[in-house]
């Protein structure tokens, strides 16, 4: 059996494992992805593996595809609620990603992570789809994101558009997440389409922080901190915009996203939950 805890942050639930002891059966992929199954397992928006490397906590995420990406806003969330929750980090909570380094605070269920410097910024990229040309804004904010600013959100075929981008040949080989926003009363208005989920999620961590970021660039937002609403409930991101002569987009500098991560069970996972 194999200990675990599930946890939910903002709408995405995640299933825990401290894995310093190498307790999780090879591949850790096709575990994840058999855990993961909704109706048929635990079932959850991603598997999160502690464990420990030159001395150092590490945090590996698996979708429920099974492919390992580079970070999850969400996930490091509940990840450093999970370090804190064991005892063995209760300030300055320090992990690696594949992204780079997280520092993380916990306040109750409230957690605030900083996440690691975004990249990549194309503002302004046309994505035809379907006979219609969407304008969409790159930015990787630990993972690729494109967001694209809609104006009946609530209506809008977030699985079938945003499929259609993920897979776009413009992002390939990796693809990327897909976030469809509006903004109103100084807030976002967030859906996104996740890869590795391959469907639409009730919140992205990164994909928050990847629409606050893009909504300021392009002069839909300006007060900082960046409530961004998602299904899940409210994030929120604090970031520095550093301008120069020298470069033609302005960079971002300590970004942070902060939300609730609710701990709302643990207990043993049996053998027939993935073989």
């Amino acid at each position: 059996m194999i200990k675990f805890a599930k946890f939910c942050a903002s709408g995405n639930d995640f299933i825990v494992i401290d894995n310093r002891r190498h307790i999780i059966p090879r591949p850790e992929s096709k575990f994840a992805k058999r855990i993961s199954q909704r109706k048929f397992s635990i079932g959850a928006d991603g598997v999160l593996l502690l464990d420990k490397v030159n001395g150092r906590f590490r945090m590996r995420i698996f979708n429920p595809d099974g492919s390992e990406p580079e970070m999850c806003g969400n996930g490091a969330r509940a990840f450093a609620r999970f370090i804190y929750e064991l005892g063995i980090a209760r300030k300055n909570i320090i992990f690696q990603t594949k992204a780079g380094e997280i520092i993380a605070s916990v306040s109750k269920k409230s957690v605030k992570i900083g996440m690691t410097t975004p990249e990549e910024i194309q503002l302004n990229i046309p994505v035809r789809i379907k006979g219609h040309t969407y304008t969409g804004h790159f930015i990787n904010t630990g993972v690729p994101h494109l967001v694209v600013v809609v104006k009946d959100l609530k209506n809008f075929s977030v699985k079938e558009i945003g499929r259609k981008m993920r897979f776009h040949k413009r992002f390939m080989p990796r693809g990327t997440n897909v976030d469809f926003i509006s903004v109103r009363n100084r807030k976002i208005f967030l859906r996104t389409y996740e890869r590795g989920v391959e469907d639409e999620t009730l919140a992205c961590g990164t994909g928050a922080v990847a629409s606050a970021l893009i909504s300021n660039l392009i002069g839909k937002i300006k007060k900082i901190p960046v409530k961004v609403m998602v299904k899940g409930g409210e994030l929120k991101i604090y970031f520095k915009k550093i301008k120069s002569p020298s470069i033609a987009v302005p960079v971002f500098q300590d970004v942070y996203l902060e939300g609730d991560a609710r701990l709302v069970c643990d207990g043993s996972i049996k053998e027939e939950a993935y073989v």
